[in-house]
């Protein structure tokens, strides 16, 4: 009993290096993200429709690369895909910080984003072959919360030294050497050996997006997009609607309060292999802080949303990418990620848009109602097709 209890250990060592690899990448893009828009505007006089589009590019070529990065993840020894794709992520930073005018810091601010969008496709497949097979539904859930504390600890660490120095530089650096050592901790981690077959058959969609998780990919699309549209616009409707000039920062620490609370629960239930279960739970939970949004204009409603979001989405990320890796055979596990994070960044980037043309013609409401009624219809694509489409093939 014992040995068996050593073999199935779930925090390993390689297992926690690859978590702590994953803190710092989030840690690292998270503690500039937020502070960009002021960069640009302090640095380079840009206004807000140049802000928009210089950092809309790193979005994009994150979106191209995640399907990329599944296949290489697949058809090359994981290792090598990890580390190239670190390095290059963390020399990126180096470039924010010699970037003397505008049009050179958009062209490597969106050059950034492939390595990002490749990095996160292969450090999670990497976490995923690291994990005992017994509990790596449950290990998936804990991965997450590498994510969940970066996001919500690095923009307040951000500020802080923004508010206390004024010195931007000083935050690309903390950004450059938080990357590095995340790159350092990877290249200790032991992979274990695996034979790449080659795929002879011609390149296909399949190769590059896992066809048999279209249903999920589905779901994924309306859970992105209704995010994209509070997430997005959350700020400036705080502050023009509800007359808040400060909410944001702690809406999203309350959405991360309750994304860290629900993995932290939802992990037992996936332990158990429980996966339809914890999406059940969290799309319902979802969908009534949708609800809530959109129904109240008032500031109870505004981060009681915030909460309730965070409590369904901490179940539906680890429950549906353990879905799309149960849906796809071993040598597809990078595919299978690639899949899940492409479906969400096309579900947040049509939030972007549909939300900001509805605010624009007729007003916040319609938008926050357009993000519950698409949540709606995720919600009743998954009970009526995609939760069977996926217990009736499963590989796993």
């Amino acid at each position: 009993m014992s040995s068996m209890e050593k073999m199935d250990k779930l925090w390993n060592s390689n297992y926690t290096k690859v978590w702590c690899a994953n803190f710092m990448i989030f840690f690292s893009f998270m503690i500039v993200t937020p502070l960009l828009p002021l960069y640009l505007s302090e640095t380079y006089q840009a206004d807000k429709d140049t802000i928009g589009f210089v950092l809309s590019g790193y979005t994009l070529t994150a979106l191209l690369a995640r399907p990329v990065a599944g296949y290489l993840v697949d058809s090359f020894p994981r290792r090598v895909v990890l580390l190239t794709s670190y390095f290059l992520f963390f020399s990126f930073f180096a470039g924010y910080l010699i970037a003397g005018t505008m049009t050179l810091f958009a062209i490597i601010r969106t050059m950034h984003g492939a390595p990002m969008g490749a990095v996160t496709v292969a450090n999670s497949t990497c976490a995923i072959d690291v994990l005992p097979s017994s509990r790596r539904a449950e290990g998936i859930g804990y991965y997450g919360l590498s994510n969940n504390l970066a996001t919500s600890i690095a923009p307040t660490v951000g500020l802080l030294i923004y508010d206390s120095i004024g010195n931007y530089n000083i935050i690309f650096l903390i950004a450059l050497v938080a990357a590095g050592i995340g790159c350092a901790i990877n290249a200790t981690v032991q992979f274990p050996a695996k034979e790449i077959i080659p795929n002879k058959d011609p390149l296909s969609f399949d190769r590059f997006f896992l066809v048999k998780g279209w249903s999920q990919g589905v779901v994924m699309v309306c859970v992105g997009m209704s995010y994209g549209v509070l997430s997005n616009y959350l700020a400036i409707y705080g502050k023009e609607v509800l007359g808040m000039t400060a909410g944001t920062g702690a809406w999203f620490a309350i959405l991360s309060a309750g994304l860290i609370l629900s993995r932290l629960i939802g992990a037992r239930t996936l332990r158990k292999g429980k996966v339809v279960e914890n999406v059940n739970h969290g799309i319902l939970i979802s969908l009534f802080g949708y609800l809530l949004f959109a129904l109240f204009k008032s500031p109870f409603a505004y981060y009681g949303a915030a909460l309730i979001i965070g409590l369904g989405n901490g179940h539906i990320w680890p429950g549906m990418q353990t879905m799309f890796i149960n849906l796809a055979p071993n040598n597809k596990r990078g595919t299978a990620n690639s899949s899940q994070l492409t479906c969400w960044d096309i579900g947040m980037g049509l939030g972007v848009v549909l939300g900001g043309m509805a605010i624009h013609h007729t007003g916040y409401s319609s938008a926050f109602w357009l993000a519950f009624i698409v949540n709606t219809l995720g919600v009743l694509f998954y009970f009526v097709y995609a939760r069977q489409h996926f217990i009736q093939n499963r590989l796993r």
